[in-house]
């Protein structure tokens, strides 16, 4: 799609300017109405094809290739209609001081997708369409149709899991760049939790009413406790926890779109906030709090995301992690919840210990602070320091010792 200017200019202050000014607030209403009806056409040709495309019971390859051409034709007019009716409609309103508070708050968004274009431009492409479709589903979301919004959703869901996708893969992708600053890679992380949140929800809402496929009922024990989360304030702990339960989500949606290794990266991001609000937390209930979220962001990173680890930098590593895989699915088995719960903690506490150990200086409050944790556990014995004086001659001379 060609991009438009989107300057506004000053008009002139004179009859003419006035004249004109107020002929364009007269025929903005004829223009709406124009490409409203233009982009319901074009939306019904594109579903009529998307549903052409996707037809199992076409076998010939030749049919079927024409069929894949022609949605990917009125996929593309669909998108140019909705386009121009921002730029011919809710722009010219917006200049005119003639528009509505989601008509405003449309045209700030476009904006903010059209920026990334020169900086950012794998992430407009997918940004601008999804913008753009989410803009059309709330016309067809507020159309009171239900067979219309039945069917829009089917391709809605699955154009956004693409976008959602590339996204993802694209901030994947530069998070591995080793260039990058650590401001930049602050903002990576941020842009991946985000869009996570984003889409769960917006879109795996639709996702699970419309599709009975297994994986999702598999996340909806996850994605009901992460709905907790939308309500209210929340705090730094309640913060770390919800992003926690992003990134276990995202193990099973966005598998090779946020692949391991940098999920890793958001683990152990997490982990270092928590360990941050652990040493700097000066309320006792706050700490504790804080130390409670970090052994489960330590359960949630170990069992999710490295048992399912295949590639390891060093073969040492992977022996350690197989110890540790057959320690706590011993501790699963047993009966008694609190005892278990117990285990899996002084389990955790070693195996975090034996990583921050290599970082002394940097982690020596968490360190000291697992140690005295161990100690409250009965799993470490707290040896005091002893010491003896004693009268020696050293050259004739007595010295105390």
């Amino acid at each position: 799609m060609t991009e438009k200017g989107l300057r506004v200019l000053e008009v002139d202050k004179t009859f003419f300017g006035k004249l004109t000014n107020t002929l364009t607030k007269m025929l903005i209403p004829t223009r709406v109405g124009l490409n409203g009806v233009l982009i319901t056409l074009k939306r019904n040709n594109l579903l009529k094809a998307f549903e052409n495309a996707n037809n199992d019971d076409i076998e010939d390859a030749t049919k079927k290739a024409g069929y894949s051409k022609k949605y990917e034709d009125t996929y593309a007019l669909y998108l140019e209609a909705i386009d121009k009716y921002i730029m011919d409609s809710i722009y010219k309103k917006v200049k005119n001081d003639t528009a509505t508070e989601f008509e405003k708050e449309a045209l700030s968004k476009y904006y903010a997708v059209v920026h990334l274009k020169e900086t950012q431009y794998l992430e407009y492409k997918y940004r601008k369409q999804k913008y753009l479709l989410e803009l059309d589903y709330e016309t067809v979301n507020t159309s009171n149709k239900p067979k219309l919004m039945e069917k829009y959703k089917t391709f809605y869901v699955e154009k956004m899991d693409t976008f959602y996708k590339g996204i993802l893969k694209n901030y994947s992708v530069q998070l591995a760049d080793n260039i990058a600053s650590r401001q930049t890679k602050e903002n990576i992380y941020n842009s991946i939790f985000n869009t996570l949140e984003e889409y769960i929800t917006q879109i795996l809402a639709i996702k699970i009413e419309i599709d009975d496929d297994s994986i999702y009922k598999e996340i909806v024990e996850e994605y009901e406790k992460f709905n907790v989360f939308l309500a209210g304030k929340l705090n730094e702990v309640d913060i770390l926890e919800k992003k926690m339960l992003l990134l276990g989500i995202s193990r099973k949606l966005f598998t090779h779109s946020l692949p391991l290794i940098a999920a890793e990266q958001c683990y152990i991001k997490l982990l270092k906030e928590t360990r941050r609000i652990l040493v700097n937390e000066k309320n006792e209930a706050k700490k504790n709090n804080a130390y409670k979220m970090l052994i489960k962001i330590i359960e949630d990173y170990n069992v999710k995301l490295l048992s399912t680890k295949i590639y390891w930098d060093k073969p040492a590593q992977r022996e350690e992690y197989k110890v540790f895989w057959e320690e706590y699915n011993r501790i699963e088995k047993i009966e008694d919840a609190t005892e278990k719960e117990k285990q899996k903690e002084i389990l955790f506490i070693k195996n975090d210990l034996k990583a921050l150990n290599t970082k002394k200086e940097k982690y020596a409050d968490v360190i000291q602070y697992y140690k005295n944790r161990l100690v409250s556990l009965k799993a470490m014995r707290n040896i005091p320091n002893q010491f003896k004086t004693f009268a020696i001659k050293l050259n004739g001379k007595k010295k105390v010792a």
